[in-house]
């Protein structure tokens, strides 16, 4: 029997699909993820619509249209291993790539954050995650080479430590600019990387340093 949750997940990813997401493992993740329980009680009624909501600590949780779009990028480029998201942040982003791909590794630089998301996505039986508190600029070197990466808020400059942790032919996602960010697509090639614009974006700003 479906609950009122249920039924608005599948809503939600029924209004994705219409937005133009195609990826039918994306459309099955965001229906199956109760994105409620990523946000504080007082935004709950707000929690299936598709905007981005305030988490605390200056941080966001994404508007779902970004989450499955940058999630299907991914995959339409041929990611299904091995990926590093910059920023846990909630962990709906995380859950959902958590059941789109093999391994998720994931940084944060906000300890409360971490431990919040790694709670949430134990309480989702997602176990396919491994996560790490630092700076997000820094990666996961000792977690390197990942086939994908996602960031999930915006680097003033394109990241260059992060580029080196993709494994050729890996895919890199991630929002760049301050005032106009575009959300970019980075492409490894050997020594080659091929950027190409996405969309305009609106993230919160990728900070370096860690927050105990």
């Amino acid at each position: 029997m479906l609950t009122n949750y249920n039924r608005s997940a599948l809503a939600l990813a029924e209004l994705l699909k219409r937005e133009g997401v195609e990826d039918s493992t994306v459309l099955e993740a965001i229906a199956s993820t109760p994105r409620h329980i990523f946000i504080d009680d007082v935004l709950q009624h707000k929690a299936y619509q598709n905007t981005a909501l305030p988490i605390g600590q200056g941080q966001t949780i994404s508007q779902p249209y970004i989450v499955a779009r940058m999630t299907e990028l991914l995959r339409l480029a041929g990611v299904r291993d091995k990926v590093l998201e910059i920023g846990t942040g909630s962990g709906y982003q995380t859950a959902i790539l958590a059941k789109t791909f093999t391994k998720v590794c994931s940084v944060e630089r906000i300890k409360a954050l971490q431990w919040q998301a790694k709670r949430r996505l134990h309480k989702l039986d997602l176990y396919n995650v491994t996560m790490k508190h630092g700076d997000g600029w820094q990666g996961w070197q000792s977690q390197a080479p990942f086939e994908g990466i996602i960031v999930t808020a915006a680097a003033a400059t394109m990241p260059q430590g992060l580029l080196a942790q993709l494994a050729d032919g890996g895919v890199m996602i991630a929002p760049i600019g301050e005032q106009d960010q575009q959300l970019m697509m980075v492409v490894r090639n050997g020594d080659t990387f091929t950027e190409h614009k996405v969309a305009p974006v609106r993230f919160v700003p990728l900070v370096p340093g860690d927050i105990e």
